[in-house]
Parts: structure tokens; C-alpha cells; sequence
């Protein structure tokens, strides 16, 4: 069969760099770290204290009080977003078949501080279970998938995915193939997530993933640098619409760019480390070119999953070169988290737009942050501290999560 093409018609962004997607593009472009103290919660006895909180973000801006309680942070963030999208893309619900309209959302951890406040209070007490009625609707991952159906009466496949830091990829992954096998003309796709709770971050900490740079958060997360000390968790959402190039034309919509290829693969390493040599990601990238129909030399762009890790900021490099040879050397890479922090569940989809933006605007945001090279790192175009502006036909964004999940997409400049 004959498969259909899809193309993007709505944005979305609740991010640490803005709350709408010009604000999070322009920031992008200048350079502008998200970074600053912890402001949620007393964080005098963490070894990390700061992270890429939302600024600004009042859910009774967008909902009434009692309707906001009955909502996770997670959930409020994917909503929210999710209606930018909606309307960016000029859906009028009279005008489109509910039936075919679908919501693919995802989160790697859903409603972490509705658990934390739920379970802290029952360990406080006495004993006795006095749990809120709205504590299991609340916390469940696919939750925010029903709530944007419900919302809008959007009667189409509707699920989550949940693949640790690959989870929203993945959910844009399954939303291209299910409109290009025809079950469905649109979807809202995407992924939310607010870890920046006391667990959440005591959880990282742990783990030893974070930077503990508390003297200068602005500079903490800096990807591919030789003195990189871990991630910085980061919070919010990305929304974006995926639509029948057809249904799109038919009905005047402005397309942003075309979704040609995705590719998923697991590392079969460990639960937390990357494969050394980057064998799940040359995986992932690979089917991903070769869904889209293209060759290694024609991508002009990786949005690179890029953590500010030690082990993980040396092998997607490798497997950058490995797959793509001498055009690894020629086309731009970037780490758009040095500017957001790390989102979770939610950075494939702030990452997407980056990159879908990037072929539109023709310009590629920077890696910033960098001081120092790291020998053990390919001397590949990173885009260090300043945005470039170049050709960008085509570009791919990697996100790879813990279990050895990886989830690569591709888009294209769009052209009829």
C-alpha cells in the first residue's frame, strides 16, 4: 500500500526557555540558559539545588481552582500545551471528523508529586488510609491523553507511551505511522513532565546523574565539554500536530514542515548507560534515514539526545560517525538542553520543534555552555555558543532513554 504522508500544522511549548513556542524559539536562538535555583521546595539539604523550573506558569490562568486540583502538574502542563497546538493549527472541532483524530501523549513518570503528596500523608498519619478519590486519576501516565480526548471529543486511537527519555519521540514515532497507514487524518502528539520534585530530584541525585554546579546553574549543563558533570532536570511540555498532508491542504492549513522517517531500537546494554560504542543509536538513526527514503549525506542537522553525561556525551558521537562517515563532519549538531535542561519524557517533543524549526528557519540554535574540548569527543560542528544559520533540508532528532530505549525522527523542509 501506498503510505501517506504527514505533515505538522500546530505547535505547542511550555518550556523553561518561554511558555509559548516563539517565546522557547527565540531563546533558543539567543542562546539563553533556563537554569536558576530550585524555587518549589527547600532544597538547603540537596547536593544539587537548581534545575529549568517553568516561569510564570499560574494553572489557575488556564483552569478554575477547583478543576486545577483535580489535575497533576504533568497533566496541567500537556493540556495547556496541547490547546496551543490545537489552535495554532486552526482545528475548528466542527470542521474535522472527531472519529479520526486521535491523542498520542507521553510522560516517563506522569504525576510524581501527586504520588509524593499522597503517600508522604499516609506515612504521616496514623495509619489510616484517607487517600484522595483523585489520587490513581491523577498519577497514571495516560491520563493526560484522556483529559486532551475529552477535552475536545477527539474519538481516535488515544494512548501514551512511556520509554523513559524517549517516551514523547516514540508517541510522535507511533503518531506518524498510524496517520500514514490511514487509522487516523490528525493527532496531538507530544509529551509533558514535572519531576522537579523532592523525589524526583533526590531520585537523579542518587544516581549521581545530575551536575552539582550550585555556583553557576547558567553554566551547568554543558554538553560535549571536557569538565561536564551530569544533566539538569528541566520540566514542561511540547505539543505538536500531525496531519494527512491531504486533510491539511483540504482544509488551508499552515504546514510547518514534513514528518519523513522515525526509527526505534533498544540498546540491550543496561539500565542506565548507554552502549560504549552507541550501537542502539546507530540503529535507531539508521532505520530512521531509511524510512525516509534518504541517504546519510543528505541530513543536515542532528538535535542530539546530548545529556551533559559523561559516558552518554561520548557515544552518540561515535555513532553519529559511524553511521554518517564524512558528513558527520559536515552537517550541524546540537544539544538543545544546554538551554532547557533535560525534560524527560517530555524532550523529544521540545526537541522536535527545535528541530522542525531549524528546517524551516534555516537556522541551527547552539550547543552553548562549551569551554573546553574533550579529546575523547569527534571535532564535530556542535554549533558552540552561537546559533548558525545554514540549509537545513532535512534534520533529525535523537532522544535515548534509561532501559536502552532509542527513538530517532526525521524532518524535512516542507515542499508540495
Amino acid at each position: 500500500m501506498e503510505l501517506r504522508r504527514v505533515v505538522v500544522t500546530g505547535l505547542g511549548a511550555l518550556t523553561p526557555l518561554g511558555n509559548s513556542v516563539t517565546e522557547y524559539w527565540n531563546n533558543l536562538i539567543r542562546g539563553v540558559s533556563g537554569a536558576g535555583p530550585i524555587t518549589r521546595f527547600d532544597t538547603s539539604k540537596f547536593k544539587t539545588q537548581f534545575a529549568c523550573e517553568l516561569k510564570n506558569f499560574n494553572a489557575e490562568d488556564y483552569f478554575d481552582r477547583k478543576e486545577a486540583r483535580k489535575f497533576d502538574r504533568c497533566s496541567q502542563y500537556g493540556i495547556v500545551c496541547a490547546d496551543q497546538a490545537v489552535k495554532d493549527a486552526g482545528i475548528e472541532i466542527d470542521g474535522v471528523d472527531v472519529n479520526r483524530v486521535g491523542v498520542i501523549w507521553a510522560s516517563g513518570i506522569g504525576g510524581l508529586e501527586t504520588f509524593i503528596t499522597e503517600v508522604s500523608a499516609f506515612a504521616s498519619g496514623d495509619g489510616t488510609p484517607r487517600f484522595n478519590p483523585f489520587f490513581i486519576p491523577k498519577m497514571i501516565s495516560d491520563i493526560t491523553a484522556g483529559h486532551i480526548s475529552m477535552k475536545y471529543n477527539f474519538r481516535g486511537p488515544n494512548f501514551a507511551t512511556v520509554s523513559a527519555c524517549a517516551s514523547s519521540t516514540n508517541a510522535l514515532a507511533d503518531a506518524l505511522m498510524y496517520i500514514r497507514l490511514g487509522k487516523a487524518d490528525i493527532f496531538v502528539t507530544g509529551g509533558s513532565e514535572a519531576s522537579i520534585t523532592t523525589a524526583g530530584m533526590g531520585g537523579f541525585i542518587a544516581m549521581h546523574a545530575l551536575s552539582t554546579r550550585n555556583d553557576d546553574p547558567t553554566t551547568a549543563s554543558r554538553p560535549y565539554d571536557m569538565d561536564r558533570d551530569g544533566f539538569v532536570m528541566g520540566e514542561g511540555a511540547g505539543a505538536l500536530i500531525f496531519e494527512e498532508l491531504g486533510h491539511a491542504l483540504k482544509r488551508g492549513a499552515k504546514i510547518y514542515g514534513e514528518v519523513v522517517g522515525a526509527g526505534l531500537s533498544a540498546d540491550a546494554h543496561h539500565i542506565t548507560a548507554p552502549h560504549p560504542e552507541g550501537l542502539g543509536a546507530i540503529l535507531s538513526m539508521k532505520m530512521a534515514v531509511e524510512d525516509a527514503g534518504i541517504s546519510t549525506d543528505m541530513v543536515d542537522h542532528i538535535n542530539t539526545h546530548g545529556t551533559s553525561t559523561p559516558a552518554g556525551d561520548i557515544a552518540e558521537p561515535k555513532a553519529i560517525v559511524s553511521l554518517f562517515g564524512d558528513n558527520a563532519f559536515k552537517m550541524n549538531i546540537n544539544s538543545t538542553k544546554s538551554m532547557t535542561g533535560h525534560l524527560l519524557g517530555a524532550t523529544g517533543a521540545i526537541e522536535a520543534i527545535a528541530t522542525l524549526l531549524a528546517t524551516k528557519n534555516n537556522i541551527v540554535p547552539p550547543t552553548i555552555n562549551h569551554f573546553t574540548d574533550d579529546p575523547e569527543i569527534p571535532a564535530l560542528n556542535f554549533t558552540f555558543n552561537e546559533a548558525q544559520e545554514r540549509e537545513v533540508n532535512y534534520a533529525l532528532s535523537n532522544t535515548f532513554g534509561f532501559g536502552g530505549h532509542n527513538a530517532s525522527i526525521i524532518f524535512k523542509k516542507f515542499k508540495e
